[in-house]
């Protein structure tokens, strides 16, 4: 039994089954190098990840953990290790071909979507990490995605604000062209139309640009794109992505929530949203 009362971030024992493996190959590898020292592990491979997800959710600081899980410092020091390894990626490779999988698709994508969304950031944030986004006024960074077409993370890339979209599209699609071969289409908006369509064709993915119609006024939904843009929706319930709080580029808390995302979708579990269900006669609840 466990030794705390559970928080609503907390892994299932069905989505702790789909990570499991992945966390335990990493520990067994990482003794194997004799990386700790001959020392037993003293926490949990669940806790420590129900402690990040605890952040990742609910956008707390690490220094303002809850006592009842691991110390902060072993639980961001887990979390440091693992973006540097690559596990939050690779959970989000493997549980994004079982959700393919599932949903009657082959397990690696061929089409693709990318968008990028211009976020503001906290105080933590050094200033040379950011930049400023005319377009949009926006003061910060840029997390630029690529998606299947199903909105299933393929890639991420976070830089600051200013960067411009082709020049993040050209990391991301090089990044992806090596991890997902097959792929052969990919769908983007007008802000990737300088330089990237050639890009692509050396790549072997031919580039479409879908543009908005004439004259539509307000957020309408993007043919074949509205894919991705619904995956920045599926993020924001995660609080640590609303504001960019970490001070270096943390692509690792993005791969996290969609990975949170999808073993909630694999095991046929709700995503809890920020606010409890109202119930009649009851103000709202703030926050």
């Amino acid at each position: 039994m466990r030794p705390r009362r559970a928080y609503p971030s907390d892994l299932s024992d069905a989505r702790w089954e789909l990570i499991e493996p992945v966390l335990s190959a990493w520990r067994a590898e990482r003794r194997s190098r004799a990386l700790e020292f001959g020392r037993l592990p003293q926490h949990e491979l669940r806790e420590i990840m129900d402690a990040i997800l605890y952040v990742d959710r609910t956008g707390g600081q690490w220094r303002y953990l809850p006592h009842d899980f691991p110390p902060w410092e072993t639980v961001y020091g887990y979390f440091g290790r693992w973006q540097k390894d690559g596990v939050f990626a690779q959970l989000t490779g493997l549980l994004g071909e079982l959700v393919r999988q599932r949903e009657g698709r082959a397990a690696k994508p061929s089409a693709c979507l990318i968008d990028a969304q211009s976020i503001e950031t906290s105080t933590s944030v050094p200033r040379s990490g950011q930049g400023i986004d005319a377009g949009k006024k926006i003061v910060g960074r840029k997390r630029s995605i690529i998606t299947d077409t199903l909105g299933l993370l393929l890639a991420v890339l976070v830089t600051a604000a200013n960067v411009q979209d082709p020049a993040a599209g050209t990391h991301l699609l090089d990044q992806v062209a090596t991890t997902h071969p097959g792929l052969r289409r990919i769908w983007v908006d007008g802000g990737y139309r300088k330089h990237l369509v050639e890009h692509a064709a050396t790549l072997g993915i031919n580039m479409e640009i879908v543009e908005r119609a004439p004259g539509t006024k307000g957020f309408t939904p993007a043919p074949k794109r509205w894919a991705v843009e619904r995956t920045y929706g599926w993020l924001m319930l995660h609080r640590r992505l609303v504001r960019d709080y970490e001070t270096l580029p943390a692509e690792a808390m993005i791969h996290l929530a969609m990975a949170d995302l999808m073993a909630r979708r694999l095991t046929g579990e709700s995503t809890v949203s920020w606010r409890d269900p109202i119930k009649p006669n009851q103000p709202p609840i703030p926050g």
